[in-house]
């Protein structure tokens, strides 16, 4: 028997572009993971996502054949919760996904035999093997399956409504509620009797028997709002195959970690963890985690507490928590990239190229991790405090685990040596409640903010803003009212206009939109903002000031040239600004956003410590002698590729197609971008800093001001500063030395009232234990103190302990109508009363409350006629307790 060929992870893919562009496809470079302009979807969860656009009609290529191998993540939704991941045998957060798509060009003849060719020819799959699917009532597809490859109709299953199949299921396909849809056909391959499961669309299609291996999407109608299918004019194709799926197939094992590229991730993991059993399912958490950290850092995802850095920093900890739960108490995880850049580096050269990035953010997380997990054991500590029943609460345990990191397990582990327990059920209801906030994060919408087939007859709207501000004879092709389209508007209403051409920047590359006025004879709409729909179409959003409009209308449009002016100054800013941190703090600074307003820019960048004032001032420095050099800023129209290799910067979250716009100033900077900009740098005219900040770990902040603005800025700082010295009785020049005469001044001050406070309270403390009384042979003592803080307290608390022995005491420390309350037990009175108990006795009565250690508990409350009450009642309550 001849033993099968078995085919490489890097072999695969090459296979299949080299396949595809035999068959006259364009292949395509793998998308980011973070979607270009689309706000509605966390990740690239599909090879389609990259596409939307062109399938709704709203974007034209060059090409109708595209193939790609599109990187994709998925960490959270149906069918894709995080936890389950390295525990099945096919389930991942990071995923390649192999592609190849029609625009109106091959249909389902095609598509079809090329799977099959691919699969069986190239790739040498037994043909015995292979089941496909088709929807119930695609009789198109399976005539083709039947006659046309030859498949038996046993192994041609249809699927859908339970109309011609034994089982109900579903096999059709559609982006949004309304908009391009159609039916699938699924390749499905049999591992074999010996493993359990049945075939798509029976009760055992969940066992692993039957795996899908690749799907053909047939987009042949456009649903209509009452649910209605109009077939399109032009059907295209979208097809999708999971790699690391096909690989298992392919490489002649059953999971997909068993294949080359996990395995060598895998026993680096090993390595690292110190683990010598290569099948812990630890080792597949890690080793899946590697690859969804270093790519979504690479496409310039940091780690934060909100979107998309929050759903990192989840997966980077999951990863740890299984390194934690193998050992580990150092970090490793960052020690990962080398290899997988080393396995992946050839097909995505992005990876090494930022390798260094990727693990100073991934070493900067797990120190991050390590501190959480001290600050975790002191949220336990005090949830543990506070529970009366024994059981820790599931909504505590998921707050530990979901903020802190900590394993619900570990938890269970720490809560079990203290004789508590917790409340799974409760855990459980809040990760469900986090699983749905997960899935309608992720829902696939479209973006366009029109239906379809309104996108599909409109044609993009001609900016005009690069050379002109004002513009007449520019059609009305659509009008929206409530997001919904109209054809006419009427004066009061809130609107949005949409014209054939347009002088109006729409929002985008952080450069805010413009406002300004449409009119014609009796009509004016005041444009209070100008957004962008579905990437394509310039929205004027705002009201009808007088007058009607209606579709078909002619308007002259006049932006706010004062407006646009000082928001160029920015936006040119920028730019240099960029070009200057890379200079002063090195390459690995990559913009993560900005906003371009006319009063000023903010610049978002990666960088892992706060900029020292030094640094600022370098780059401060450096901008203006940019803006000195009064250099061109020169314009260029060129191919994607044609710019990389011109030497152009992409920007972080932004979406590029196959003709792009560069703007270079000098030989200091050369960015893609889209914006309005100034003609010479000298036009900026002065450059100021005016803050520096973080935004979240590994992201720092920059603002400045530019023209008009950073001259009226260093005025007010002049005027200032004039005040200052006014105040301090000098010049500007003597500002500081006096300053620093005051402060040296206000420390001595300090020291001496301290010194007094202290031996006013040991003043007042030695007179107080004389106040205390005898109960069963401990002494008592509560007593109100004036001005006394909580610092204060516990000193007074330390010196009468050691003065009365055994001792049960309480002191309030009132100011300004507001209590602190200290509690201490001391000496043989330690194991007959529990400070925490006796303070919230007494905190409860004055609307407080409080906790501690059996020998020292601290709280508060209010001041008043009750606090003298609860202290009059200490003494009686001692008594109960020792009784």
């Amino acid at each position: 028997m001849t033993t099968p060929k078995t085919f490489s992870t890097r072999q695969i893919r090459q296979d299949f572009l080299d396949f595809f562009a035999g068959k006259g496809h364009t292949i395509v470079p793998s998308a980011s993971l973070v979607p270009g302009n689309d706000p509605t979807l966390l990740f690239t969860n599909s090879g389609m996502v990259q596409f939307k656009d062109v399938f709704l009609g709203a974007e034209k290529r060059s090409y109708v054949r595209a193939a790609d191998v599109q990187r994709c993540l998925r960490a959270g939704g149906k069918h894709n919760d995080l936890d389950s991941v390295g525990y099945t045998a096919r389930h991942h957060t990071f995923f390649e996904m192999l592609g190849n798509w029609s625009f109106g060009d091959y249909f389902k003849k095609e598509a079809i035999a090329w799977a099959w060719e691919l699969l069986t020819e190239v790739w040498k799959l037994p043909k015995e093997r292979l089941l496909v699917t088709v929807y119930h009532t695609d009789d198109e597809a399976y005539d083709l399956w039947h006659d046309m490859i030859g498949l038996p109709p046993e192994r041609i299953v249809r699927i859908g409504d339970n109309k011609g199949a034994p089982y109900a299921s579903d096999n059709f396909w559609q982006m949004a509620d309304t908009g391009p849809c159609g039916p699938c056909t699924e390749i499905f391959y049999d591992h074999g009797e010996h493993i359990a499961g049945g075939p798509p669309g029976s009760p055992d299609e969940d066992g692993d028997r039957y795996i899908e291996i690749w799907n053909n999407v047939f987009m042949q109608f456009d649903r209509q709002p009452d649910g209605t299918l109009v077939p399109l004019p032009a059907p295209c194709v979208d097809t999708g195959m999971g790699l690391e799926r096909l690989a298992a197939v392919l490489q002649h094992v059953h999971t997909n970690y068993e294949i080359d590229l996990f395995q060598g991730l895998i026993r680096k993991a090993a390595e690292l963890t110190g683990t010598t059993d290569l099948e812990n399912k630890s080792l597949r958490v890690i080793a899946d985690h590697i690859r969804a950290c270093s790519f979504l850092i690479v496409d310039g995802v940091l780690p934060s507490n909100e979107g998309r850095g929050y759903v990192l920093r989840r997966i980077i900890r999951r990863a740890l928590r299984h390194g934690w739960m193998l050992g580990v108490r150092q970090p490793f995880f960052h020690k990962m990239v080398g290899t997988l850049s080393e396995l992946m580096g050839d097909a995505y050269p992005e990876l090494p190229a930022a390798r260094e990035l990727v693990e100073k953010a991934l070493k900067a997380e797990e120190e991050r991790f390590a501190e959480t997990l001290d600050s975790g054991m002191r949220i336990f500590d005090d949830v543990a405090s506070r529970v009366v029943d024994g059981v820790i609460p599931g909504a505590d345990a998921f707050r530990l685990y979901d903020t802190y990191g900590f394993p619900v397990d570990l938890t269970a582990d720490i809560a079990r040596e203290r004789g508590l327990s917790v409340d799974m059920a409760g855990f459980e209801a809040a990760m469900e409640q986090q699983r749905e906030t997960a899935r309608a994060a992720g829902k696939f919408t479209s973006t366009t903010g029109l239906p379809a087939d309104l996108v599909a007859q409109l044609s993009p709207t001609v900016f005009l803003g690069y050379d002109k501000l004002d513009a007449g004879g520019l059609q009305v092709v659509a009008l929206l009212k409530d997001g919904r389209p109209v054809p006419a508007v009427q004066a009061g209403d809130d609107a949005v206009v949409i014209l054939d051409s347009s002088p109006f920047y729409a929002e985008s590359g952080g450069q805010v939109g413009d406002t300004g006025v449409l009119a014609e004879q009796g009509v004016q709409f005041d444009v209070a903002d100008t957004l962008k729909f579905a990437g394509q179409f310039h929205g004027h959003v705002g009201r009808v000031a007088k007058g009607g409009l209606k579709v078909g209308d002619h308007v002259v449009a006049s932006v706010d040239a004062a407006r646009r002016a000082s928001t160029i100054l920015n936006h040119s800013a920028t730019h240099l600004l960029h070009a200057a941190l890379r200079e002063v703090l090195g390459t690995h600074v990559q913009q993560k956003g900005s906003l371009v307003a006319p009063d000023r820019l903010r610049f978002d960048f990666s960088h892992f410590q706060p900029m020292t004032q030094a640094e600022l001032a370098e780059v401060e420095r450096r901008v203006n002698a940019q803006i000195r050099a009064n250099s061109a800023a020169e314009v260029h129209h060129m191919g994607m590729q044609e710019a990389l290799d011109f030497g152009a910067m992409a920007l972080f979250g932004e979406k590029y197609g196959e003709q792009v716009r560069v703007l270079k100033m000098g030989d200091y900077s050369t960015e893609l971008c889209g914006g309005t900009h100034v003609g010479r740098t000298g036009d900026i005219g002065l450059f100021k800093l005016v803050g520096e900040s973080g935004v979240s770990a590994g992201v720092r902040r920059i603002e400045a001001v530019t023209g008009q603005g950073a001259l009226d800025y260093v005025a007010d700082e002049e005027r200032r500063l004039a005040e200052a010295a006014d105040l301090l009785g000098g010049n500007a020049g003597e500002v500081v030395d006096k300053i620093r005469a005051l402060t040296d001044r206000q420390k001595k001050l300090e020291r001496e009232l301290e010194t007094l406070k202290a031996r006013a309270a040991s003043s007042a403390t030695s007179d107080l234990g004389g106040a205390a009384i005898d109960v069963g042979g401990i002494r008592v003592l509560a007593s109100r103190l004036e001005g006394f803080d909580a610092k204060a307290l516990r000193d007074a608390m330390d010196r009468l302990k050691q003065q009365l022995g055994d001792a049960v005491i309480v002191l309030a420390g009132t100011a300004d109508g507001k209590a602190a309350l200290v509690a201490g037990v001391n000496g043989a009175a330690t194991g007959r009363v529990k400070a925490g108990e006796l303070l919230s006795h007494v905190a409860g009565q004055i609307g407080g409350k409080g906790g501690g250690r059996p020998d020292l508990a601290q709280g508060g409350g209010e001041d008043g006629p009750a606090l003298a009450t609860a202290l009059q009642g200490v003494p009686e309550w001692v008594r109960e307790r020792i009784r």
